[in-house]
């Protein structure tokens, strides 16, 4: 899947963690971020590193409110390894058996879907085409439009890391969504700065070579946003 490809020279980025159903911390997070936009003139731009869904109750609210921009300024939403679950679902049924032990249940409970007691291989099957019909055209389009990273001056964002040793431009799909120790314990120079999410930490890192904001929003109620301009960085926490 390609990186995503819009200008972001002079512009205040905005980079939203892991959300996985939290609709209150994300509602939350939109009005603080319009409320620091105001208080400058400067552009802004708004990144999601990806898991809206799993976990916490309001996947599908999440996705609703995503899919029509809120945020000031530009928006970019990046994909995360449980959309990537989410989709590979709807064409395979047989990956809920993996899905329900990473929070999908819970995806499914938010469209109404529920799964019976004995979660054998042909409820899943019933459940990804009661999945499929609830979807709706623009939730569809939304997780089929998600970008796997994107470059933004000093900072490469991306949902879970990249693998060293790899140039940025050539990191497979796969790492990009679920790598942690390999990239987590190495000090490489990646020649950018990599943003990322996807391993819960108690409060945000900052490494010479990466940021990691995801600070558990589904089980701390704290949603992270890192605010970049040129080489400073603070927080905004929901």
């Amino acid at each position: 899947m390609e990186a995503a490809q819009i200008p972001t020279d002079n512009k205040r980025l905005y980079v939203i963690g892991d959300i996985h159903g939290r609709l209150d911390l994300l509602d939350r997070m939109i009005v603080a971020i319009e409320r620091d936009a105001k208080q400058s003139q400067v552009e802004t731009l708004t990144v999601t590193l990806g898991d809206y869904v799993d976990r916490g109750p309001k996947s599908r609210g999440v996705l609703d409110r995503l899919l029509a921009s809120p945020f000031p300024g530009d928006y970019v939403a990046l994909k995360g390894n449980h959309e990537a679950l989410l989709l590979a679902f709807l064409n395979d049924p047989g990956v809920g058996l993996h899905w329900q032990h990473l929070g999908g249940l819970a995806t499914l409970q938010s469209f109404g879907i529920r799964m019976p007691p004995l979660m054998a291989a042909r409820n899943f099957e019933q459940a990804a085409e009661q999945l499929r019909a609830v979807l709706s055209p623009e939730q569809m389009k939304f997780l089929n439009s998600l970008k796997m990273s994107l470059t933004a001056g000093r900072y490469f964002l991306c949902h879970a890391g990249v693998r060293p040793g790899i140039p940025l431009d050539r990191q497979s799909d796969e790492d990009l969504l679920w790598i942690r120790d390999e990239f987590l314990d190495s000090a490489a120079d990646y020649g950018k700065i990599v943003v990322h999410g996807h391993t819960p930490v108690v409060e945000p890192q900052v490494r010479p070579n990466r940021i990691n904001i995801d600070t558990g929003a589904f089980a701390t109620g704290r949603l992270t946003c890192v605010v970049l301009e040129g080489d400073r960085h603070r927080f905004i926490t929901a």
